[in-house]
């Protein structure tokens, strides 16, 4: 298409070119004319005869038509004969197989009579038609030339565009590692290749997510129902002794409170990464909500000989304080649980070259590097935590919360412990 408007502009462009060539030369060859028959009609008319046979004895190259005719159409002398009379002033082309082509204008004498002036044209005839050969000799080479460039450059987008079906019928077919090739020119399908890119990663994540999180459940929740059904079996099979039927129901039921229980955190976590509950945001003071954090917390920690420290200072939040509430809530209550009875904790609010941040400190084992991006994906257990009581969503909860606050989590080493860093944006 664009090869065709190219096409189309050059074929204008060249008939403007030649018509206005073609003008030009006709125009100035008709002031010429003017100019001779303006000065022989200014000759008296006694003199006029002569004055013409003067003119055709000089045979002035281009000026070797003159005649003079009387007002009653008799040819006086000259080397034109007229089969039609001409319009006064207005030059006509005359076609003449003796003498050629030539251009012919007619004056009105003061006498009535007319006088005839013509010039030959056969150069500016030859002149128009090589112009007009040199017009199409150029405009076809240029339009092989075009033509053949549109198909090339049209071979190399398409190319692309099929390698981008091709890679796009494999990720339809389930296959989430390709990515759509990128050229590197920055052009439209390579920005087309980035934007589907991005979402086939987000969508492999969110499905090796949902993955994960089947084969989770499948796994941990596989052994407090084989729990229930075993201990309703042996009931089934135990004579009826009151004592041991209420055990065996107790048990059973904290094995479904467990399994309800990281159900209700599923659901939670599903919930909050959907960002259903951006309602409930409104202006908080982060510093009163991490005192408040501290607050509930410093009689489990004393419980523990733990020392809990507090920095707060003074920022405002666009957030649910609930939610960072819960959030701020899981990560101290996991820092106390996994400190070294008889050390530290604390939680501050911090400002460095990297921003602002809520940081997290424990110094109990910490958590490998291999093992920090694995322990924020639901139901996975480091190795620390294998003998502590819990279902493993509770970091995915606070990835939850703070990815719908747009703040981001980072796990690093306390030395020792570990150190949990929620980033803040810059522009709050």
């Amino acid at each position: 298409m664009l090869g065709a408007v190219f096409v189309i502009g050059l074929i204008a462009m060249l008939g403007v070119v030649y018509f206005a060539a073609a003008r030009d030369l006709t125009a100035r060859s008709d002031r010429i004319l003017h100019a001779v028959a303006e000065q022989l009609a200014r000759v008296p008319a006694d003199q006029l005869p002569d004055r013409v046979r003067y003119e055709l004895g000089r045979n002035r190259t281009g000026f070797n038509y003159l005649a003079l005719i009387a007002g009653d159409g008799t040819p006086v002398l000259g080397n034109v004969r007229l089969l039609r009379p001409l319009p006064p002033g207005r030059p006509v082309d005359v076609e003449s197989g003796s003498h050629g082509p030539f251009r012919l204008v007619a004056f009105r004498t003061r006498d009535g009579e007319t006088l005839l002036v013509g010039r030959d044209i056969s150069l500016l005839r030859d002149l128009r038609h090589t112009i007009l050969e040199t017009l199409i000799v150029s405009g076809l080479l240029i339009l092989l030339c075009v033509a053949a460039a549109a198909v090339e450059f049209s071979r190399a987008p398409l190319r692309r565009v099929r390698a981008l079906q091709r890679a796009s019928r494999e990720i339809a077919a389930g296959d989430f590692s390709v990515r759509m090739p990128i050229a590197g020119r920055h052009d439209e399908l390579d920005q087309f290749a980035n934007t589907v890119n991005a979402t086939v990663e987000e969508v492999g994540r969110v499905v090796a997510q949902v993955k994960g999180a089947t084969d989770a459940i499948a796994h941990d929740l596989r052994t407090p129902l084989t729990r229930v059904r075993a201990t309703l079996n042996a009931l089934a099979h135990q004579p009826h002794d009151a004592a041991e039927v209420a055990a065996g129901i107790g048990r059973a039921t904290a094995e479904l409170d467990l399994v309800l229980e990281r159900f209700a955190a599923l659901l939670r976590i599903s919930e909050l990464e959907a960002g259903r509950r951006r309602a409930g945001f409104h202006r908080i003071d982060l510093a009163l909500l991490v005192a408040q954090v501290a607050e509930l917390y410093e009689p489990l920690a004393e419980d523990r000989d733990i020392a809990l420290s507090v920095a707060t200072r003074p920022l405002w939040v666009e957030g649910d304080d609930r939610l960072l509430f819960e959030a701020l809530s899981n990560l101290l209550d996991n820092a106390i649980k996994f400190a070294r009875p008889g050390g530290r904790v604390g939680i501050a609010l911090t400002e460095d070259d990297r921003g602002l941040a809520i940081e997290v400190r424990d110094d109990g084992p910490g958590i490998p590097p291999e093992e920090r991006d694995a322990v924020l994906r639901r139901f996975h257990r480091g190795v620390a935590a294998r003998d502590v009581p819990g279902s493993g969503l509770g970091l995915s909860v606070v990835v939850a919360i703070l990815n719908l606050h747009g703040f981001r989590l980072h796990l690093s080493d306390a030395r020792p412990g570990l150190c949990v860093r929620i980033a803040l944006p810059r522009s709050v």
